[in-house]
């Protein structure tokens, strides 16, 4: 089974599994926050119980090796809290997701530790795909897929639901990159 790496770093990022006891900075950085996750597939967080018991979903990923890996993402100068970013294998591809504090926004940050996944995603024997989409109302997350290697393919029609801006699934911008 196909196994991510449990750290890496970039320019200006490090990455790591999350633990239950990042719950109290995850909250504060980027998981409360309505605007940050406006166009994700969960609401934003309005108490500590149900973020820890995401968290420890993540811990049982690392633990067991099935599922979707995530990373905690903190400044390398400073060890602040700025984001997430995940993944889920499936056969021959890797689809992956992210989310990044408000205070973060602009910055260029969030391309790096996705073009890393990607470079590593593509690198795995079998791993033909990586690809990631975003709310069509969200075109600075599809500017972080270009700026990670990524190409727009097009829009998938009524993919996801957003669940902060209604139940009825909207049209996303889908970025690869094959090999």
């Amino acid at each position: 089974m196909l196994r991510p790496p449990e750290t890496f770093a970039t320019a200006r990022l490090t990455a790591r599994p999350p633990t239950v006891a990042d719950a109290p900075e995850v909250f504060r950085a980027y998981a409360s926050d309505p605007e940050v996750t406006r166009y994700l597939t969960w609401k934003a967080y309005v108490k500590l119980p149900p973020l820890e018991e995401f968290l420890k979903g993540r811990e049982e990923t690392w633990r067991t090796g099935a599922g979707h890996f995530a990373w905690l993402l903190r400044l390398r100068d400073n060890q602040e809290v700025v984001g997430s970013i995940g993944l889920s294998i499936e056969r021959h591809h890797v689809v992956f997701g992210y989310v990044l504090g408000r205070k973060h926004w602009g910055r260029g940050l969030m391309a790096e530790p996705l073009r890393w996944l990607v470079d590593w995603s593509l690198a795995q024997p079998g791993i033909v795909r990586a690809w990631a989409f975003c709310d069509v109302e969200n075109p600075s997350s599809a500017r972080v897929m270009e700026k990670a290697g990524m190409q727009r393919e097009g829009i998938l029609r009524r993919w996801h639901v957003c669940p902060s801006i209604g139940p009825e699934p909207r049209d996303c911008i889908v970025c690869a990159r094959v090999r």
